[in-house]
């Protein structure tokens, strides 16, 4: 039995963990929208590898104060994470160019089961009837919320497929990488962070040129621009790391399901600011609907039975290991 002062600590640091991701990740979309829409700066690829390297002079200052401990990633690993997350935010990005906006969102609901079915094939995890429906319910209600027109083409769908399965194999390996080596959020973000940096930083330039037909050289780098490229940079610090933190601490597809409260979060906040054109009776359904699923699967997933492996044994190392790193994060 795990004590109650226990119990509660590692519930307020999940809290604590859920809402620094919600708060850091919806500022970020608030920062580069306003960042993109009034002064221009359209080189998303580029943009993330800026946060990147800001992550990575984060890491290397708390690495040389002492509060990262050196740890080993096998180059291989390093490199096949590398790999997917690249993929990934290439994927997004394309996929945004080349889709309707709705089968964009459609793209990103899809991440879900892709997630559920990695974590059944490689971690022989078992769902119950309750969890499955839950996620159903969040799906047919951010669904509702954002879903509009729906064209299709093949280019888009290629593009699409590489973004959909790239990203839930990148937040897949964040979970596999921090239980098989015991790594912090922190120490992993400081092995993938000046990877992704460099890479992306290299590869971005050229790839913002093709997808927008503008070259970050000319862009006008006034005052104002540069305060905003440095506020987003700053907050996707957080972002990185709280993703991190919350993949480490639960798993891909729970952070996929209580992750789409941003999305919620980010029309509400649309509504305030921009105006309530698109406020509408549908959109309000859509929201309580996704609400209540998040509610249900956050209960029918903690519930024995709810989700867990197939094996006694390796559901006995799955809970050793989740200990081992949750205190690592507590420490950290």
């Amino acid at each position: 039995m795990v004590p109650a002062s226990k119990a509660d600590k590692k519930a307020a640091v999940d809290a604590a963990a859920w809402m620094f991701n919600v708060v850091t990740s919806v500022g970020i979309i608030i920062v580069n929208k306003a960042l993109m829409a009034t002064y221009g700066f359209s080189f998303a690829t580029t943009l993330t590898g800026m946060h990147f390297a800001t992550t990575t002079l984060m890491t290397a200052v708390l690495r040389w104060l002492g509060y990262i401990q050196a740890s080993h990633l096998p180059y291989l690993e390093l490199l096949k994470f590398v790999l997917f997350a690249n993929f990934s935010i290439v994927g997004m990005n394309v996929s945004l160019m080349w889709n309707s906006v709705g089968f964009y969102q459609i793209a990103k609901l899809s991440m879900i089961p892709v997630s559920c079915l990695l974590e059944v094939v490689f971690d022989k995890i078992r769902y119950s009837r309750d969890t499955k429906l839950s996620i159903a319910v969040v799906l047919l209600g951010v669904g509702v919320c954002t879903v509009t027109d729906v064209n299709v083409n093949t280019k888009g769908f290629v593009a699409a497929f590489i973004a959909v399965w790239s990203t839930a194999l990148q937040q897949y390996y964040v979970h596999f990488l921090q239980r098989k080596y015991s790594l912090s959020s922190f120490n992993l973000l400081g092995h993938t962070a000046p990877a992704q940096a460099a890479s992306l930083l290299l590869l971005g330039p050229f790839l913002d040129y093709w997808l927008t037909n503008k070259r970050i050289d000319a862009f006008n780098f006034n005052i104002p621009s540069l305060v905003f490229i440095v506020l987003s940079c700053s907050i996707a610090v957080g972002t990185n790391l709280s993703q991190f933190i919350c993949i480490g601490r639960f798993t891909a597809v729970s952070f996929q399901v209580l992750g789409h409260m941003k999305t919620i979060l980010v029309l509400i906040l649309g509504f305030l600011f921009f105006g309530k054109e698109g406020l509408n009776m549908h959109v309000v359904v859509g929201m309580i609907i996704a609400v209540v699923g998040m509610v249900w699967y956050g209960n029918a997933s903690s519930r024995p039975g709810g989700k867990e492996r197939h094996s006694h044994s390796s559901r006995s190392s799955q809970q050793k290991h989740g200990s081992e790193s949750s205190e690592i994060d507590e420490k950290v």
